[in-house]
């Protein structure tokens, strides 16, 4: 494998009216684990059905109903603790957070806060532009989720959906290394490659499978590096926390203006007040939602119908035993193996489908020349149409079949690509296309050498301007090319050309 190392970002500077100022960012990412069931019931957490239609007596709060840990789901969290390497609990503890809202029907959400099932971890957030940051995961935490309350179907009323009461969550809380708002989109994106390949969280932001909070703090240059050598955060600025982000983009202009409406606040000799804040993407602001709590305002106490959790190691070896090939190591392994640049890796990598299709197609076959096809035939076709690699019209082992069909000199790299259009259009087989449409390439080296000479002894005039001008030798090329539909092998054209015009 190889060893793969980054220059670290530096960090974003906006200016104010009177200095420039850094970012701080720290996130909480909530990721619905991909179950069947939800954390301490049987009932379904399918998305899109019927409001209040998945819901059992225990998520509704009816009187005696007990939870019952759904052990599924606290495989998943282990899971995604062991892709973050991160340290897995073999004891934690379910805690009440209590507070009040409709669509939170036992008036307390389970939680764990004291002793969450997974520790310390991180992320390699790779910026694209050769750098790299390593953000620290503070702990992964199981909690079950609220419902969703709908304002906008009535005008005198509001309505609850329970459907989505008792899903359970991962919290995801990274430290506060993030120091742009590119590189807080990088690492959410990098979250959700990771749990996706995991098969923990599908990562769907626009059906609230995945969403941040985002804290948000500023400081003047020099103060983070004394930070990070004293871990006093008394040298950062006062954070406020941006809630229920479900978009990149959105993240990314939430923290611009966020820094921004802290740096005036600052400059101008007042200070800023740490609270929960919600962001207008149509009018570019953030808004006051409440004053942000702290641990006692929620009266946390262990949950009493629920025994601590205890796990054995036992377990947690097996599943680290089944876990996938992660993006960053089958990265490495593209760049080693099939001899890709970093950046073509990474494209082939951005999920397990894509991936999955290259290595298919490039099994036993030059590597670079698989990753051209895949990246830019294959996957600009399918931009085009708005489809998924999953959707692919051609297969690998057809897609496949034109590469060998060029590597073997039967047909030229234009041909190739006519005979891609055909087979995605059609589903026919290259093979089979070539051979019915007459598409092989002319490799008969007298026939190609009596079409250059044709050309040559036709265009007396411009074999002077050749001669005089080698770089002109590629007009005679593109006219045999022409005279033979486009069948002649390139190559041996080339070589027939300059040979004669010297």
């Amino acid at each position: 494998m190889l060893d793969l190392t980054y220059d670290t970002p530096k960090p974003k500077r906006i200016a104010g009216a009177k200095e420039d100022w850094e970012l701080v960012i720290g996130m909480e990412v909530h990721a619905q684990v991909s179950s069947n069931a939800k954390l301490f019931s049987g009932a379904s957490t399918a998305f899109g059905a019927e409001p209040n239609s998945n819901v059992a007596f225990v998520d509704a709060a009816m009187p005696g109903m007990l939870p019952v840990i759904n052990e599924y789901c606290v495989e998943q969290a282990v899971r995604t603790g062991l892709g973050l390497k991160a340290e897995i609990n073999l004891k934690s503890a379910f805690d009440r957070k209590n507070y009040f809202y409709p669509d939170l029907p036992q008036g307390y959400q389970i939680s764990q806060l004291y002793h969450p099932i997974v520790g310390e971890g991180e992320v390699l957030v790779e910026m694209g532009d050769g750098t790299a940051r390593v953000v620290r995961i503070e702990r992964i935490h199981m909690e079950q989720d609220a419902g969703k309350s709908i304002h906008d179907m009535d005008p005198a009323m509001s309505f609850v959906d329970l459907n989505r009461t008792g899903v359970c969550l991962m919290e995801i809380v990274s430290r506060p290394d993030i120091r742009g708002p590119e590189e807080a989109a990088a690492y959410l994106a990098k979250l959700r490659q990771i749990m996706r390949y995991l098969g923990t969280c599908n990562g769907d932001m626009q059906s609230g499978a995945m969403r941040a909070d985002v804290n948000v703090s500023i400081c003047r240059p020099g103060d983070y590096e004394r930070y990070q050598e004293t871990q006093d955060f008394s040298h950062l600025g006062t954070r406020c926390e941006i809630k229920n982000m479900n978009s990149m983009r959105f993240i990314q202009q939430a923290i611009e203006v966020e820094a921004r409406r802290q740096i005036a606040i600052v400059e101008a000799g007042g200070e800023v007040v740490q609270e929960t804040r919600l962001f207008d993407p149509d009018k570019q602001e953030t808004r006051s939602m409440r004053s942000k709590e702290e641990a006692h305002d929620y009266r946390y106490f262990p949950d009493p119908d629920l025994l601590p959790l205890e796990i054995e190691q036992e377990w947690v070896d097996h599943i680290r035993d089944t876990l996938p090939e992660l993006p960053d190591a089958k990265k490495a392994r593209f760049m080693g193996d099939f001899g890709l640049s970093d950046y073509d890796a990474s494209v082939l990598t951005a999920d397990l489908d894509s991936a999955g299709y290259f290595e298919a197609t490039a099994e036993g076959r030059d590597g670079k020349m698989a990753a051209n096809w895949v990246i830019n035939e294959l996957f600009g076709r399918l931009k085009k149409d708005d489809r998924d690699i999953t959707e692919s019209p051609v297969s690998p082992a057809q897609l496949g079949q034109i590469i060998d069909l060029i590597a073997s000199d039967a047909i030229s790299g234009k041909i190739a690509k006519d005979v891609f259009e055909i087979c995605y259009t059609t589903g026919r087989e290259p093979n089979e296309i070539v051979e019915t449409e007459g598409m092989k390439q002319v490799t008969d080296t007298g026939a190609i050498e009596a079409a250059v000479d044709e050309i040559i002894a036709a265009n007396p005039a411009q074999v002077e301007k050749a001669k005089e001008n080698p770089k002109l030798a590629g007009w005679f090329v593109g006219q045999v090319m022409k005279a033979t539909g486009g069948k002649a092998n390139p190559k041996v054209v080339n070589e027939l050309v300059a040979s004669k015009l010297k």
